[in-house]
């Protein structure tokens, strides 16, 4: 396994964990955004009402997108290990 090989299989993994990690967690940016305009708004300052509607919509998030998320990581792991294959031959 050469020095060039390593580091292009950690820049794909790099890429495909934010791949993956972006629909949560931008869903949770925007949950959190709205909430804070409410919050400032109406002027309730309670740090624990942010929690729960982000909680709710990471986790619907996470439904709607597991389906792809399980193949995204799927073909990356049969895409690593038949690059390995070639490696050793």
């Amino acid at each position: 396994m050469t020095q060039t090989f390593a580091v292009h299989i950690a820049r794909e993994a790099l890429m495909m964990t934010l791949i993956l990690a972006l629909p949560p967690l931008g869903i949770g940016l925007l949950v959190g955004l709205a909430i804070s305009v409410l919050q400032a708004t109406t002027q309730i300052q309670e740090q624990t009402l942010t929690f729960v509607p982000k909680i709710i919509a990471i986790f619907a998030v996470l439904l709607l997108l597991a389906s792809w998320m399980l193949n995204m990581m799927v073909d990356f792991t049969e895409e690593i290990f038949n690059q390995l294959g070639k490696v050793s031959e």
